[in-house]
């Protein structure tokens, strides 16, 4: 039999917390509150933090200051990704990042929804006692793809897949899916130009010259500052 909380990561409305999704919830605010509390500078504890939170996190990846989320295990994060300051991600489903991802300050990832018709949306006869909730939710996976660059102050709401090698402009409010070497702005975002496959990673095309000189000033803090399009 299907617990509430497989029925809720399926994609059903639910108005039940399992106890074991509660302790989840739980351990997470506090280890947020540990890791938003640690000095930027201890990466060893940050990092430590960060995979005892998250559902994993990859080789050279990394989260800024004032991060914020539901579960944590729910969010699973690939190699080479920079989430910058004050993001938010409402994991009450699963949100896959994949490599090479820059994702700019102020960006929110919600998973969770809502049904439209008030009468659906709170329970009729709601009873505290119950350990219900007085409102219905369900949750939707986000999956952003290998080599994107998501704006500041992005909305990217539940069940959205960014493709892959695409750029969400700042300020954006993605309600559907963005398809693979696109650039897409907007509320509601939309796609405003393709990209040519030749402007793909060097890794994807293996026969390219990829001999440029890195710049030795340019460390991965600096960089953080420079992950909003258009700037």
């Amino acid at each position: 039999m299907e617990t509430n909380y497989q029925k809720f990561l399926a994609g059903e409305y639910c108005n039940h917390l399992d106890q074991e999704v509660l302790q989840m919830i739980v351990q997470t605010k506090n280890l947020l509150a540990r890791l938003n509390a640690t000095n930027i500078t201890d990466s060893a504890t940050r990092d430590a933090l960060l995979r005892h939170m998250l559902g994993s996190i990859g080789k050279y990846s990394s989260i800024d200051i004032n991060f914020h989320c539901e579960c944590g295990k729910h969010i699973f994060i690939s190699k080479k990704v920079i989430i910058n300051m004050n993001c938010t991600f409402l994991d009450d489903n699963i949100i896959k990042i994949g490599n090479n991802v820059l994702i700019a300050p102020n960006v929110q990832l919600y998973t969770a929804t809502h049904p439209i018709n008030a009468n659906e949306r709170f329970v009729n006869d709601w009873d505290e006692r119950s350990g219900d909730l007085f409102f219905r939710t369900k949750a939707l996976p986000i999956t952003i793809e290998d080599n994107v660059w998501i704006g500041g102050g992005t909305i990217v709401l539940p069940g959205i897949t960014i493709g892959r090698n695409s750029v969400i402009g700042a300020g954006s409010v993605v309600t559907k899916s963005i398809p693979t070497y696109s650039v897409a702005v907007g509320n509601p975002c939309r796609v405003i130009r393709e990209l040519p496959k030749e402007d793909a990673p060097c890794h994807e095309h293996p026969r390219q010259n990829t001999s440029v000189k890195s710049n030795p000033d340019r460390s991965a803090a600096g960089s953080l500052g420079t992950t909003s399009p258009f700037s």
